[in-house]
């Protein structure tokens, strides 16, 4: 590509994760997933985490190789968590679930909008619509969750506009949201919250942002539940229409190669391009639930004796961790 190509690129996109060590090698696939289908637009990808492993950090910074993107690792400090510091001490909530409402403060001098994602998403078309889109009255861009999941959500919450969003993905106007001190709201209802809530953060961001958040299309954050088809012996994805990002909602990820699933393939086609090509997929379940959710589907599928053996595995680990 020409230098002249270069600078028709633009002003570079600004994309957030916020990832521990073990997410790395999907947040890999996410980035490459995006450019890939994204080619001409310049990006610059901000990795918000607690510890990142000299591997991860190479990897990250091979991801500059192609000219057109930038990459910032921005290694959390408890100190940058002091204006929860009152929050912290009267609850009972970690630092981990705190990490996407420091976006704004860790950006705010570099950047005035940002779109928040989540690890567990493949982007499968353009990002030309989001990126142009006018925010400048906009505190956050969200995407409608499930209707289900909605009238649920809504009806707990007490939501008077009865609309309810996937914090999965966020595209968030720095300035508006530190003006409207967003975070802060954020920590004095969970401070003053006295009922149980399901999703914790994604419950409060709903909460206080009820009624102020625009919502866009679902195609930005459409949610896949892979344990819906499985639980169905189905292995063939459903159909997408015009999805831009898809996001593997739920407990069955796509680079869960165990599965079979035709998601797993997608991944893999995107992990391939990523520096976190020679980190493999799983090829067995990893933990409890999956080692629990392995064997009831292949109990569906007749496979009574394998199944017996992981319900078998999922007991003895499930035992140990008591």
């Amino acid at each position: 590509m020409s230098q002249s190509e270069h600078a028709d690129a633009g002003p570079s996109f600004h994309i957030a994760f916020c990832v521990d060590n073990n997410y790395f090698r999907a947040m890999g696939a996410t980035i490459a997933s995006i450019i890939a289908n994204n080619p001409q637009r310049r990006f610059t990808f901000h990795v918000l985490t607690f510890a990142a492993s000299e591997q991860h950090r190479q990897r990250l910074q091979e991801l500059e190789q192609n000219p057109l993107v930038q990459t910032r690792l921005h290694l959390l400090e408890t100190s940058d968590f002091a204006q929860f510091e009152h929050f912290l001490k009267s609850s009972y909530y970690s630092l981990s679930i705190f990490t996407r409402l420091v976006i704004p403060t860790v950006l705010q001098d570099v950047t005035d909008r940002v779109l928040y994602l989540d690890a567990d998403m493949l982007c499968v078309g353009s990002l030309d619509g989001l990126a142009q889109l006018d925010m400048q009255d906009d505190i956050v861009a969200v995407a409608p969750d499930h209707p289900a999941t909605t009238e649920k959500r809504c009806a707990a919450l007490q939501l008077a506009d009865p609309r309810y969003f996937n914090s999965g993905m966020l595209y968030i106007n720095i300035p508006r949201w530190q003006e409207a001190k967003i975070t802060e709201q954020v920590m004095q209802v969970l401070l003053d919250n006295t009922q149980t809530l399901r999703f914790i953060d994604e419950d409060v961001l709903n909460i206080v942002l009820n009624g102020r958040a625009r919502y866009i299309s679902r195609n930005y954050n459409y949610l896949y539940d892979m344990v819906h088809d499985l639980k169905s012996n189905e292995t063939r994805m459903r159909p997408v229409g015009k999805a831009v990002i898809i996001h593997f909602a739920g407990p069955i990820k796509p680079w869960s190669a165990w599965t079979g699933h035709e998601a797993t393939r997608l991944f893999a086609q995107y992990h391939q391009l990523s520096p976190w090509r020679q980190m493999p997929a799983d090829e067995a379940p990893t933990n409890s639930t999956e080692r629990r959710m392995h064997s009831r589907f292949l109990y569906r599928q007749g496979k009574y004796l394998q199944s017996l053996v992981w319900f078998v595995r999922y007991l003895r680990k499930h035992s140990r961790k008591r």
